[in-house]
């Protein structure tokens, strides 16, 4: 094998719950290796603060589950698949259990867990740890996986592309394409490297930092979205984007989600004057789902010209608002905001990409041995909005499936690939030109392609977009790759994905609100994008 090359069992490019717990499930009979742009620690995983949706109580049953997640996807969940996930819930529960996963206990509970509710829901399934679940469930998954002989990690790494058949010189036809692993930058060295493998798995999370305001962490820039995409793969809804209603409104609050438990366990909704708005939207009031609580917001500050709203808690005993809320308590304390005393003020923001590379619910793409599993991917799970805390379940049971799927496939002849070619591009000479577009991306979408879109506002971005891309391609072309430069050609190809799936939804439906088209279309249909493989 040549210099920096390296073949593996299964190439995992991400390094969240769903790749973790495909790992897991792997790492008994493959050698798997873990790619992560930056350390293992850092995923969107880990910044989940509400929890797991499971029917574990005597009250619940799976079918009450599936009928809150159709409603709350309005019409547009794949049931098959929705079924599939609920059914599978509690088992997948019980092995992070096994893991080792500490979740908050309550002895008056049948199920010996505190089960908690969130908006959408029509009783309490939410299991969780605190209010900082992704990071409780991280921790004892990144425990396993390093203590794990079959799994290689690598840190700071970021993926360049997917190397498919055809490209290679071995072109089978459409239908019989494969991926054969990926071209990978290592970040420290600054060389990019052949990484090669029976299967490879997208498994890099969302793309909500194509938006200025999000509370997702600096990572999720669409990648494996992008690189599915490039590679031919179908991709699909990504006009549904969720914008979570509360994110906290402060100079140096960066991204802090404020958790839609505060909203289950009581929380209100106000304006500046200390008015409820939320009844006058709706009649679930603040436990409507997310896409009608961002929306309601959205107006309430357009119409009043307000920066933000406050989320009011107070009335809660301190000591119960300290004990739930343990991490958003000190945040916000920090912050000089006591929420047993006074309300916290609050923005929408970016959250969850409901589309992504369209699967099926074992994680397989278009494209023979490539997987797609968690928020990269597009099971037909959540539909137009996600129900609260159904994307960590999606990662679990998905990955567990995906896994079965990949121990059970057959051996396919290794090709020979050759090395990433740099020998005729130069160092960057002004990276300026990077940050630059990447601002005028991040504030286009915003601005023109948020919560409350119009047909004048998409083909505007569009042509924005189409100008930013002219110019990242150039540099892409004649340039040594950067992390930076690699975030931003994901983003732009993200950002296009969006706009273009937008334009083609002529109605408004769950996160999707179009002024021109304010009605939801009895007909129901999916929005699919494909590259032409030509391209």
């Amino acid at each position: 094998m040549r210099k920096h090359n390296q073949h593996f069992d299964t190439l995992i490019i991400g390094s969240g719950l769903a790749g973790y717990t495909l790992a897991l499930n792997l790492a008994q009979t493959q050698r798997v290796c873990i790619v992560t742009k930056q350390t293992i620690n850092d995923s969107a995983s880990g910044w989940a603060q509400g929890g797991i949706a499971a029917s574990l109580s005597d009250e619940d049953t799976p079918e009450k589950h599936i009928q809150d997640t159709l409603v709350a996807g309005a019409g547009l969940c794949n049931e098959d698949t929705v079924r599939f996930i609920a059914e599978h819930a509690r088992e997948s529960v019980n092995w992070l259990i096994e893991q080792g996963v500490e979740f908050t206990r309550d002895h008056n509970n049948g199920t010996g867990y505190h089960l908690t509710k969130e908006g959408g829901h029509s009783i309490r399934r939410i299991i969780h740890s605190g209010d900082a679940t992704g990071k409780a469930v991280q921790q004892a998954l990144i425990q396993k996986v390093r203590g794990c002989q079959n799994i290689q990690i690598l840190e700071q790494h970021i993926a360049v592309d997917l190397i498919t058949s055809d490209k290679v010189g071995n072109n089978p036809g459409k239908n019989n394409r494969r991926c054969l692993g990926a071209y990978v930058l290592d970040k420290t060295r600054g060389r990019v490297c052949t990484f090669t493998a029976q299967n490879t798995v997208l498994a890099t999370g969302g793309a909500s930092k194509v938006y200025l305001y999000t509370t997702n962490p600096d990572t999720a820039t669409g990648d494996g979205i992008a690189m599915g995409w490039r590679a031919g793969c179908r991709i699909a809804n990504m006009e549904f984007i969720q914008f979570h209603p509360t994110c906290l409104y402060h100079p140096h609050a960066k991204s802090f989600l404020i958790s839609e438990a505060v909203r289950g366990e009581g929380g209100l909704l106000k304006l500046p004057n200390g008015e409820r708005f939320m009844t006058g939207h709706d009649q679930r009031a603040e436990l409507a789902p997310r896409d009608i609580v961002a929306r309601a917001i959205d107006f309430e500050m357009k119409k009043r010209g307000l920066d933000c709203v406050y989320l009011d808690i107070s009335h809660k005993p301190a000591n119960f608002l300290q004990a739930h809320f343990p991490t958003i308590y000190e945040r916000c304390l920090k912050l000089g905001i006591d929420l047993t005393r006074e309300p916290i003020p609050v923005v929408p923001a970016a959250h969850y990409t409901c589309g992504g590379v369209l699967t099926d619910h074992a994680g397989r793409t278009d494209l023979n041995n490539l997987y797609a599993v968690g928020e990269t991917a597009h099971t037909g799970l959540h539909g137009a909005n996600r129900l609260a805390s159904n994307s960590l379940l999606e990662c679990l049971v998905v990955a567990r499936v995906a896994a079965q799927d990949i121990n059970n496939q057959a051996i396919v002849t290794s090709l020979e690939v050759p090395d990433w070619d740099e020998s005729r591009v130069t160092d960057a000479d002004e990276e300026i030109v990077i940050s630059h577009n990447w601002d005028e991306l991040r504030r286009g979408m915003w601005s023109y392609v948020g919560i409350v879109r119009t047909t004048k506002r998409l083909q505007r971005a569009l042509r924005r977009i189409e100008l930013l891309r002219e110019e990242i391609n150039e540099y892409y072309t004649h340039f040594r790759v950067t992390s930076d430069l690699l975030e931003l050609r994901n983003l732009v190809d993200t950002a296009e994905l969006i706009v273009r799936s937008a334009m083609l939804r002529h109605e408004s439906r769950g996160l999707h609100f179009s002024k021109d088209y304010p009605s939801m279309l009895t007909s129901v249909h999916d929005t699919i994008l494909q590259k032409p493989l030509s391209c």
